[in-house]
This record gives C-alpha cells, sequence and structure tokens, in this order.
C-alpha cells in the first residue's frame, strides 16, 4: 500500500510542477504515517481512509505551496520568511509547508493542546527545524508574521479578524476555501483588501478549491481591490 501511495504522490506533485526531491516526497510520506497514527488516538481529523488521508489533504495542500512560493517571490520577502497557520489542527497545510518550503518558518497554532504537541513531534520526528507547535489561541499572538494562513477554519471575517495582531504590516493572509466563497467576500469589511482569488488544481480531486489572498487595505476604505478573479 506504502508504495502504492508513494507513486500517487509523487505523480501529484510532478502534475503540480512542485519539483520536490525524494527526501521531500519520503518526508511527506512519513507526515501521513504520523497524522495515521496519532490520529488513532487524538482524533486529529475525520478522514481515516489513507488514500482519502493522501487526496483530501496531502495533495490538497500540496496544491497551495506553488501559490505560496509565488507570492513570496513577488513580495521579495527575504529569508526566512515567518508563517503562521491559524488551526492547524493536524498540521494541513502547516507541515506541507514546513516539507516543501525549507525558507519558510511556520508556526502552527492551535487551541488544542494535543494538536499542538502532534505538531511538535512532527517537527522532531521529521527532522524540521522550521516547524513549530503553538498552543494558543490566535488571537494572542502579536509577534509579527509575513503570511498567515488557515485552511477550513473560520469565515474570511473572523479569520482576518482573530489573526490581524499576527500579521506584519507588510503581510498578507492565505486563506484555503473550497467553491469561490462570494457570500463571505462580500461582508468583509473595508479595510481588508481582496487582491487575488486563485483558483486550484488538485490531482485526483474534482471539487473545487481556492486560496483568497487578502491583506490590510493600504488606505482605509479602500474597500477589496485588485484580481478577484
Amino acid at each position: 500500500m506504502s508504495d502504492v501511495l508513494m507513486e500517487r504522490l509523487r505523480a501529484g506533485a510532478e502534475a503540480l510542477a512542485l519539483g520536490l526531491g525524494d527526501a521531500q516526497l519520503a518526508r511527506l510520506m512519513e507526515f501521513l504515517a504520523l497524522l495515521q497514527k496519532w490520529n488513532k488516538v487524538y482524533n486529529l481529523t475525520a478522514v481515516r481512509d489513507p488514500e482519502e488521508m493522501l487526496t483530501h489533504h496531502l495533495l490538497d495542500s500540496l496544491a497551495a505551496v506553488a501559490p505560496l512560493r509565488r507570492h513570496v517571490a513577488q513580495a521579495g520577502l527575504p529569508a526566512p520568511v515567518r508563517l503562521l497557520d491559524v488551526g492547524s489542527g493536524g498540521g494541513l497545510p502547516g507541515v506541507v509547508f514546513a516539507i516543501c518550503c525549507p525558507e519558510v518558518d511556520v508556526s502552527c497554532v492551535d487551541t488544542v493542546g494535543k494538536k499542538a504537541a502532534f505538531i511538535q513531534q512532527a517537527a522532531v520526528a521529521l527532522k524540521l527545524p522550521n516547524l513549530h507547535g503553538v498552543h494558543a489561541r490566535v488571537e494572542t499572538l502579536t509577534t509579527p508574521f509575513d503570511v498567515v494562513s488557515c485552511r477550513a477554519f473560520a469565515s474570511l471575517v473572523d479569520f482576518t479578524h482573530w489573526s490581524r495582531s499576527a500579521l506584519a504590516p507588510h503581510g498578507a493572509w492565505l486563506a484555503m476555501k473550497g467553491k469561490h466563497p462570494e457570500d463571505e467576500l462580500a461582508v468583509l469589511p473595508p479595510e481588508i483588501d481582496v487582491f487575488h482569488v486563485e483558483q486550484l488544481q488538485v490531482p485526483g480531486l474534482e471539487a473545487e478549491r481556492c486560496i483568497v489572498w487578502m491583506r490590510p487595505s493600504r488606505q482605509t476604505g479602500a474597500g477589496q481591490g485588485g484580481s478577484v478573479a
């Protein structure tokens, strides 16, 4: 089974043109094994089937790697780029980002202690010095991060409001969503600028996926600008 999953992972990474090396692919498989092991005790995810975990978790998170890399390059952010993954749970997409983007220092914050502990364990087991588990409420964090991400966490309004104090002045929010969240976008306050809504193609998954990119408005009352298609 593991060989089959590895081949599916390799094919998915190639379809996404991520240029991952064998060591990174092996780490992703190790992470999948860790997630399965800890999930039995800590209930990190409702998904139990290994093949479904690969598609719905690993490949889904991998689809956001190229957009993250592109943002880092276009923004001219110096290494190490600081990323906060909010409500990370089992480390998705935070651990995947840490494996695929060694120049990004990833902190995964969760209010559930056992989930933060899992991230710490994953950092040790996978030998990822750029990965950290944080047991806290995101509202209490004030250290500035260049990127604040989430996946299936909360509404865009709540996500940006709760994590605002953790976002650097030049920072951006990366929110992974399913279908284009028209209703959520419509109620964002004017101080949040949506500068891009990026459609994602997840190998082996037909469901709609997108990333909503946001930042604090450069001018109060500027409203939503940029590309939202």
